[in-house]
C-alpha cells in the first residue's frame, strides 16, 4: 500500500474542495483550502519525499500551465487528469505525465463509450491510461458518476467492471465522492470492494479525516489499495501533519497489486 499525494487545480492555484459540490460556472463550490504557494513547488514536494504515483487534476479551466509546471517539476512521478482527451493527452505526457487519467471522456453520455475508449487506447496505450471510477452511492451500490460528480452513469463499481475494465487501462483511481473533501471517514464498503476485486493498483480517495484512517483502509483494502489525503493534511489546511504521512508511507509502503 502507497500513499499517493495530490494537486488539485482551479484558476491556476491550488485547492482542496468539497467534490461534490464542483458546478460548471463555479457557483456554489465550497472550497475548503487555497494557496498561492506553487502546484511546481508541491510536486518538488513530493519528489523530493520519493511519494511517486500522485495526481494533478484540473477542475475545469485555466489550469494548463499550472499543471504543466507541476509536470516538469516531477518527471514521471505523477498522473494527469482533468479534460484529458486522444489530442490533448501527448502534450501531458510529453510534459512528464506518467499516465493521463480520464472518466467524462469515455463515460460519456452516462455510459461507457466503446469507441472514444479505443480512440485514447490508440492514443496512449493501456499502460498508461488511468480510468478514473469515481463514484456515488445509491440503491446499495456505488455507480460512476461524471460531469463534475453531478452525473450518475450506469456503470456499477462492482467485481464484473473492475475486471472487465482493468484489461484496457493500467489502474484505476477511485473518489469515494458522498465523503470527498468532508473528512467525515473513509467509505469502509467501498475501499473492501476495491480491495477484493481489482486486479490491478487502484487508489481510493476521500473521507480521511485521521492517521489512523491509513491504518484502517490498508487493512480493509487487504493491504492492495494505495490512499490519497487531501483536505485533512495540514499542508492543506487541515489537522494531519504531512510528515508523519510521509514517514507512515516509508514504513508501510508494498502489496499493491502489480507492485
Amino acid at each position: 500500500m502507497l500513499f499517493r499525494p495530490c494537486i488539485d487545480l482551479r484558476n491556476g492555484k491550488v485547492v482542496q474542495i468539497v467534490g461534490g459540490s464542483l458546478k460548471s460556472d463555479g457557483a456554489g463550490t465550497t472550497t475548503n483550502f487555497e494557496t498561492s504557494v506553487s502546484p511546481a513547488d508541491f510536486a518538488a514536494k513530493y519528489a523530493k519525499d520519493g511519494l511517486r504515483g500522485g495526481h494533478v487534476i484540473s477542475l475545469g479551466p485555466g489550469n494548463r500551465e499550472a499543471a504543466m509546471a507541476a509536470l516538469k517539476a516531477f518527471p514521471g512521478g505523477m498522473q494527469m487528469g482533468g479534460g484529458i482527451t486522444p489530442e490533448n493527452a501527448g502534450e501531458y505526457l510529453d510534459a512528464g505525465a506518467s499516465h493521463v487519467i480520464v472518466t467524462s471522456f469515455v463515460f460519456h453520455e452516462g455510459r461507457i463509450d466503446r469507441e472514444r475508449l479505443t480512440q485514447l487506447l490508440n492514443a496512449v496505450g493501456a499502460e498508461r491510461l488511468v480510468l478514473d471510477l469515481s463514484c456515488r452511492e445509491r440503491d446499495g451500490s456505488f455507480w460512476v458518476v461524471t460531469d463534475r460528480w453531478q452525473t450518475f452513469t450506469d456503470t456499477r463499481v462492482g467485481p464484473d467492471t473492475l475486471s472487465e475494465l482493468s484489461e484496457h487501462c493500467a489502474e484505476f483511481l477511485v473518489h469515494g465522492v458522498d465523503v470527498e473533501g468532508k473528512m467525515l471517514g473513509v467509505q469502509e464498503q467501498l475501499v473492501c470492494l476495491l480491495g477484493e476485486h481489482s486486479p490491478i493498483p487502484v487508489t481510493y480517495a476521500g473521507g480521511v479525516k485521521r492517521l489512523a484512517d491509513l491504518d484502517m483502509v490498508k487493512e480493509l483494502g487487504n493491504d492492495r489499495v494505495d490512499i490519497t489525503v487531501g483536505s485533512a493534511l495540514d499542508i492543506f489546511g487541515g489537522t494531519i501533519p504531512y510528515e508523519s504521512v510521509v514517514d507512515w508511507n516509508q514504513q508501510n509502503a508494498g502489496g499493491s497489486v502489480g507492485r
